[in-house]
């Protein structure tokens, strides 16, 4: 399987935006990364509260030049329930990834076995992506648990910049 590799360029991702608008990662132009939350989608109490911590978050990525979106296989209907049931207004938030996106960014895939699942949603993803559309850093997960610590991750930014640390793990 492929994967998003680090030092090499991104996959394209498009998807639209609540609120209106698209989200297209060639088009993003931040101070520093982007970073690129993936998640499974408003069945997932986990997913609920890595978004709530994520949106707390928000002022530090900021500060650090780090722009945030998430994005879920979830329609633009249970995206918008997820806004609002979780209470994360000030989050860029995508909805309708395609399965062929996701499968480019590497992404495991589920099929729904419980009520409220949908047929088929991705597993979390998160992804630092730099200035020049690169992989900077990635981490895949195969159920909702392990994701990055979001809190350690802005220190871990202001290691790389500050220290202007490569991305790691190029080797393919």
């Amino acid at each position: 399987m492929n994967r998003p590799t680090p030092k090499h360029d991104a996959p394209e991702l498009k998807f639209p935006l609540l609120g209106g608008g698209n989200f297209n990662l060639k088009e993003q132009k931040p101070e520093n990364f982007t970073l690129l939350i993936f998640y499974r989608g408003l069945h997932c109490p986990l997913c609920k509260k890595y978004l709530q911590q994520l949106q707390e978050l928000l002022p530090d990525f900021k500060e650090r030049g780090v722009d945030v979106v998430s994005v879920s296989m979830d329609t633009e209907k249970r995206a918008r329930l997820s806004r609002q049931k979780w209470e994360v207004e000030q989050l860029q938030i995508g909805y309708d990834l395609d399965e062929k996106t996701a499968v480019s960014w590497g992404l495991f895939r589920s099929k729904g076995v419980k009520e409220g699942e949908p047929d088929l949603f991705s597993e979390p993803g998160l992804f630092l992506i730099d200035k020049q559309q690169k992989v900077y850093y990635s981490a895949i997960n195969s159920n909702p648990w392990g994701r990055p610590y979001l809190a350690s991750f802005v220190n871990a930014i202001d290691y790389i910049i500050s220290a202007n640390y490569p991305a790691r793990g190029e080797v393919i």
